[in-house]
């Protein structure tokens, strides 16, 4: 497999603004790396630099400790596969996977080994002589994976591989490609919109957004540490409650913030760099905002919209400060539009952001109990 590292890279068109800036990262052997952020933000521009289908304007591409800017496609150790499955509709599956082999110079008898190998991982060994037309899409998909691993690469890089499936397709297709990337130990970099994909899959999740990573971290240290406002409301389902405030106090103990409506919320952060009056943002997470508990911070809201999705409901409140909050509610109790409901929260599951939009540091990260209680 792959190491990849990724210094100060760089792409722009004609000299004008860049579409990638400065970026770093650094891939470990055998690792899966998510690049996640919404449409525009280049991650599959970043995607192709890897795969030598786009220029780099500058920096350094290196694989292995080999410079790879200026190397050919086909010279990389690259395996791609793409959002479109992009399949030779004349070719049966077999056919499909063969071909890149055979352009290779590769032996009938190695090209017979690879495939079946290939198959038997993915489980399409009884579809090797379908044509194209005569598959599901998620069957379509795993032969398109399958043509990527029969060329036994150092590095695979996925395109937003499930998003012409159905929901149920795309779960299964998900679990294979995580089971593939055990059976494989096999380097991978995963670019998706999608933040439910990047959480399970990846061993580290890579948030981009206007060409610029805004942070790299595994799964639970982006949701529970997210660096900045973006990635606090781009990481989680829903996003992270956010409420503008003003400081009363601060200190590296923690950080109390005047809300609209006069309240007065106490949070456990590191506000060392703050002074009173300072603008700020407090962010809390759906589970984190207990109804009918006892938790040190409280609040009343009425009810706007009930979500429910069986072993849980979302629930759309306006506290009495005008803020909207969504709070994740236990799915067996019946909530109505237009109840008022009582909500606390303890001071440790706070986050704080400054007027820059910087996350400050959490005294207590990680520790909090992600379940809703009921009196």
């Amino acid at each position: 497999m792959a190491q990849v590292s990724l210094k100060n890279l760089k792409k722009s068109y004609d000299g004008k603004q860049d579409v990638l800036a400065s970026i770093n990262l650094e891939i470990d052997d055998g690792e899966f790396v998510v690049l996640v952020g919404p449409s525009g933000c280049g991650k599959s521009t970043l995607l192709r630099m890897l795969s030598g289908l786009e220029e780099i304007t500058s920096g350094d591409l290196v694989i292995d400790n080999v410079r790879c800017n200026d190397l050919a496609p086909a010279k990389r150790g690259i395996a791609m596969v793409f959002q479109s499955y992009a399949l030779y509709p004349h070719m049966n599956v077999y056919k499909n996977m063969a071909f890149g082999l055979k352009i290779h110079g590769a032996g009938k008898e190695e090209i017979d080994r690879r495939i079946k190998h290939a198959a038997g991982i993915l489980k399409i060994d009884h579809l090797l002589h379908r044509l194209p037309r005569e598959l599901s899409g998620g069957q379509r998909q795993r032969v398109a994976i399958g043509r990527a691993i029969v060329r036994e690469p150092k590095l695979f890089l996925f395109d937003e591989p499930l998003s012409n499936l159905d929901a149920a397709l795309r779960v299964q297709t998900r679990l294979e490609i995580a089971k593939l990337h055990r059976d494989l130990k096999a380097t991978i970099v995963y670019v998706t919109h999608d933040q439910v994909e990047a959480m399970t899959l990846g061993d580290k999740i890579v948030v981009m957004h206007d060409g610029h990573i805004q942070q790299a971290g595994t799964p639970l240290e982006l949701y529970q540490q997210p660096a900045n406002l973006f990635v606090a409301g781009f990481i989680g389902s829903p996003k992270m409650n956010l409420i503008e405030g003003v400081v009363a106090d601060a200190g590296a103990s923690g950080v109390s913030v005047t809300l609209a409506g006069g309240q007065v919320l106490r949070t456990e952060v590191d506000g060392s760099s703050l002074k009173a009056g300072d603008r700020v943002t407090v962010g809390i997470r759906s589970e984190h905002l207990w109804e009918n508990s006892n938790g040190s911070e409280q609040f009343t809201g009425t009810v706007n919209l009930v979500e429910h999705l069986g072993e849980a409901n979302f629930l759309y409140i306006t506290l009495s400060n005008g803020q909207d909050v969504v709070v994740r509610g236990d799915g067996e109790r019946e909530v109505a539009i237009g109840d008022t409901v009582s909500l606390s929260a303890p001071a440790a599951s706070f986050h704080v952001f400054n007027h820059d939009g910087k996350a400050l540091r959490r005294l207590k990260p990680g520790n909090m109990v992600a379940a809703k209680r009921v009196a």
